[in-house]
C-alpha cells in the first residue's frame, strides 16, 4: 500500500512507526524539518518539508496514486483542506484528524464525504470511550468488545491474591475447565509472549484473555478479580477526554471534575450540569484529600500532564480508590507506569493510530486495536471463502507461533478456540499478534 501522512506530530510519527512493520511505502509531510529528522534517522520512509496544503507538494507525492491520505497534522483546518485537496489529486482513500465534535454527526459526515474526506478521526474522543467501556468493566485493566459483544478481550495484572499463580495454563484449563475464556498473551518484564500450555503464570503477569460474556464471572474468579459499581467518580482535568467522560457518566454517578483553569471551569459548568465543578490545583493533594478522594470508587487523570495523571492515580490508588485510569502520552513513561501500579493507561494517540491503522489492513480485517506498551495488535477478521485457516485444525495448520486465534462466532454464536477447533468460511475470527507474525497471518485469511 502506498501512504501519504501528513503531520509528524506524536500521532503521524507513531502512525509511521506501525506501518513501517507492515511493509507500506509511506510518504511523510511536515512543516518543520526538526520533526521530520528522526524519522528520516530511524525508520524506513520519504519524508517532505512543507506544508500539507501546498498544490505543489501534493502534486508531488500524489503523482503515484496513494492508496490512503490521512492528514494528522495539529490543525483541523489543515488536516481538511489536504484531505480534501488529496481526493481531488488522485489519493482513493483519505483521514482527517478533527477537533470538532459536531462534525461527526451524521449529515455532517455525508457532507465531509461530498467533499471528499471519507473518514474523521477524533482522538479524545476515542479515549473518553476508552475510558467509559473501563468504568463499566471495572475488573480490568483493559477492556474491548468483539461480534457486538458476543466476545471481549479483558486485561488482567495478577497480585497475589490470584489462585493462578505458578500454574500452567493446561493445569488452569484442566482444573477450571476453561471452554468459555482463553489467554492469548502475557505481557512479562516488558516482553509480550504467546503463551502456549506449559506456560506458568507469574506474580505480576499483565493477562491477555478473550472471553464469551457467559465465562466473565468464572475468568473473574480465576485471576482473583471483581467487578464492582463505579458510583463515585473523581475526574482530574476539565481536558476533552475528562468531558466526555463526565458527561456520560453523570447521568447514574456522582462526579465532581477538577481542573486549575477558572475560565475552562465557567464553560465546563454550563456543560456538566450534573457534575460538581473543582477549581483548584490537580497537585494540590490537601485539596483531594479535602474533595473526598478515599472515598472514590474510580479516579481517572486525564490533564496534559503524564507526570501529574502518573502521581495523582498512584496518591489515589494508596489511598483505597479501586480503579484508577491515567492518560499518559509520553511513550517513555507507559511501562513505567504499568508497573507502578495504575490500574489502566490510556494514550489517545495510540487509539488514533489504532482507529487509523484498520484501514491499513486485509479487507477482511472488521477491527484493529494496538495495544499500548506493547507491540502487539489484536484483530478481528471475516473469514472468506477458501481461505487457508479453513483448511484444517488450527493444530494441523503451519500458523504463525508468534501469533494465536483466541476465538470467534459462527452464525452469531460465540465459541473460544483450541488446537482441536476448525474455522469456516464466515466465521468471524479474533487473533492475537505479534509484528513478527503480521505478514504470514494475513495469508490465512486471504
Amino acid at each position: 500500500m502506498r501512504i501519504i501522512i501528513a503531520g509528524a506530530g506524536e500521532v503521524g510519527t507513531h502512525l509511521a512507526k506501525m506501518l513501517s512493520n507492515e511493509n507500506h511505502e509511506i510518504v511523510i509531510i511536515d512543516p518543520e524539518i526538526e520533526r521530520l529528522k528522526p524519522i528520516e534517522s530511524s525508520l524506513d520512509v520519504l519524508t517532505y518539508h512543507g506544508s500539507a496544503t501546498s498544490i505543489k507538494i501534493l502534486q508531488d507525492v500524489l503523482q503515484k496514486k496513494p492508496d490512503l491520505f490521512i492528514a494528522v497534522t495539529h490543525s483541523e483546518d489543515t488536516n481538511i483542506t489536504s484531505a480534501i485537496l488529496a481526493k481531488r489529486f488522485g489519493a482513493v482513500k483519505t483521514i482527517a484528524r478533527i477537533d470538532n465534535l459536531d462534525y461527526l454527526d451524521q449529515y455532517n459526515l455525508e457532507f465531509f464525504k461530498a467533499l471528499g474526506i471519507d473518514s474523521l478521526i477524533y482522538p479524545e474522543l476515542i479515549a473518553a470511550r476508552e475510558v467509559l467501556g473501563l468504568l463499566q468493566e471495572t475488573g480490568t485493566t483493559e477492556y474491548m468488545e468483539f461480534s457486538g459483544g458476543q466476545l471481549s478481550m479483558f486485561v488482567q495484572r495478577l497480585d497475589e491474591k490470584a489462585p493462578i499463580l505458578n500454574k500452567s495454563l493446561e493445569e488452569i484449563s484442566i482444573s477450571n475447565k476453561t471452554d468459555k475464556y482463553r489467554a492469548v498473551a502475557i505481557k512479562r518484564n516488558d516482553k509480550t509472549i504467546i503463551p502456549r500450555g506449559k506456560e506458568q503464570l507469574k506474580l505480576g503477569d499483565l493477562v491477555f484473555v478473550i472471553s464469551t460474556h457467559e465465562g466473565i464471572d468464572e475468568m473473574m474468579k480465576t485471576s482473583g478479580k471483581e467487578s464492582f459499581e463505579a458510583k463515585n467518580i473523581m475526574i482530574l482535568g476539565g481536558s476533552r477526554i475528562g468531558k466526555h467522560v463526565a458527561l456520560y457518566m453523570q447521568k447514574n454517578c456522582a462526579v465532581k471534575l477538577i481542573d486549575s483553569d477558572p475560565e475552562r471551569c465557567e464553560a465546563l459548568a454550563e456543560i456538566l450540569d450534573n457534575t460538581l465543578i473543582i477549581n483548584g490545583d490537580c497537585r494540590n493533594i490537601d485539596l483531594l484529600e479535602q474533595e473526598g478522594i478515599s472515598k472514590m470508587d474510580a479516579f481517572v487523570a486525564v490533564t496534559g500532564n503524564s507526570e501529574i495523571n502518573i502521581l495523582s492515580c498512584l496518591l489515589a490508588k494508596n489511598m483505597g480508590v479501586k480503579k484508577t485510569i491515567a492518560e499518559v502520552e509520553n511513550m517513555e513513561y507507559i511501562n513505567l507506569a504499568e508497573n507502578s501500579g495504575i490500574d489502566t493507561i490510556i494514550n489517545k494517540k495510540i487509539s488514533a493510530a489504532s482507529r487509523i491503522f484498520r484501514h491499513t489492513t486485509n479487507l477482511n480485517v472488521t477491527q484493529v486495536k494496538y495495544m499500548a506498551g506493547t507491540d502487539a495488535e489484536i484483530l478481528e477478521f471475516n473469514v472468506p471463502e477458501n481461505a487457508k485457516i479453513t483448511r484444517g485444525t488450527l493444530r494441523s495448520l503451519d500458523f504463525p507461533k508468534d501469533a494465536i486465534v483466541g476465538g470467534g462466532t459462527r452464525d452469531g454464536v460465540p465459541f473460544i478456540a483450541t488446537g482441536d477447533t476448525i474455522i469456516k468460511a464466515g466465521d468471524k475470527v479474533v487473533v492475537f499478534t505479534l509484528p513478527t507474525a503480521y505478514d504470514r497471518l494475513t495469508k490465512f485469511f486471504t
